[in-house]
């Protein structure tokens, strides 16, 4: 497995296993991908304490033995925290000291370890008090309890406003791109003259979190708008569909392989966020790491996917002019 520095500080993979749907099949499915994970040689295992109300975090915990060193030494664990919802939608957001060290405890006992390699907020809270940020990570750097932080789902001015209180480097922003859905790539380059693109006044993420040296983490890899399902399985990307296929034949992989490649081909030096339960399709997807994309390679996918998208957005003006 090819490696990468996240933030410049810590040596990782160059792809991670997002643990979020591990409590979603039986154990031994759960135990297969994460040893299969292991055998790729993926170091970085993405938590959550939402993740089934803190169900993945027992369940990794049961799997691996975090107590055994050479277990443990080998292995980076980062999970996040702040988001409050229950079993239908998002409730609030809590940036506050006593929910981010509360929080950052109960996961630890979760997982059965001594400390978290990695601690991220998982979104941001309007009534964020950053001297309440500060105390916290101060608390949990200070006791060892975690090594380093990072924030999820940020925008710059968000990262900027935290940084005026946090001494700990902010080394990780998780964002969602796939080819099939490249608005963090969209936000840096010239505006489309369409008028549902709207520009991010605070400066692009992506820009950002290259001159800052954030290391970005790409959540839903393949998926299609929030959730959308892989984009490899959708009738609406014929064109992307057909570059993918194309270029998966000729480099003798998958379309899925092919989409890792395309993520990891950006100078930004970005950690995909792999959340498959299949042992054999983690395996398939990691061939990509070893996948050269050229650069008129990497735009043609681009621009299939905005043809992709172009037709979709005239096909539902369409159906809106029907409808009046």
């Amino acid at each position: 497995m090819k490696q990468i520095v996240i933030g410049g500080i810590v040596e990782s993979s160059a792809v991670a296993l997002g643990c979020m749907r591990i409590c979603r099949v039986p154990y031994d499915d759960a135990r297969k991908v994460v040893f299969q994970a292991l055998d790729l040689g993926i170091r970085l295992f993405d938590h959550a304490d939402v993740y089934g109300f803190g169900k993945s975090e027992e369940i990794f915990g049961k799997i691996l033995d975090l107590n055994v060193p050479s277990v443990r030494e080998n292995i980076q664990i980062q999970t996040k925290c702040t988001l409050i919802r229950d079993e239908v939608q998002t409730l609030y957001n809590d940036q506050s000291k006593t929910h981010i060290i509360k929080s950052a405890e109960a996961s630890l006992k979760r997982l059965g370890t001594e400390y978290l390699d990695m601690f991220l907020l998982h979104h941001p809270d309007t009534l964020v008090e950053p001297e309440e940020v500060a105390e916290a990570f101060d608390h949990l750097h200070a006791t060892g309890k975690v090594r380093c932080f990072g924030v999820s789902n940020h925008k710059p001015q968000q990262i900027e406003l935290l940084k005026t209180c946090v001494r700990q480097p902010l080394i990780i922003n998780q964002l969602q791109l796939s080819v099939a859905h490249p608005d963090l790539v969209d936000e840096s380059r010239p505006m489309r003259l369409q008028p549902h693109v709207l520009t991010d006044t605070n400066g692009d993420v992506l820009t950002y979190s290259r001159i800052h040296n954030m290391t970005i983490q790409a959540w839903s890899p393949f998926q299609f708008g929030f959730y959308g399902g892989p984009f490899m399985e959708n009738e609406n990307y014929p064109h992307l569909n057909a570059v993918a296929g194309r270029l998966a034949d000729e480099k003798k992989v998958s379309k899925s392989a092919i989409a890792i490649a395309w993520i990891l081909r950006h100078p930004a030096k970005i950690q995909p966020l792999i959340g498959t339960t299949n042992g054999e399709r983690l395996k398939d997807i990691c061939t990509g790491v070893n996948v050269e994309l050229s650069r008129q390679e990497w735009y043609e996918l681009y621009r299939a996917q905005l043809r992709d998208e172009d037709k979709s957005d005239l096909s539902s003006s369409a159906s809106g002019s029907k409808g009046r």
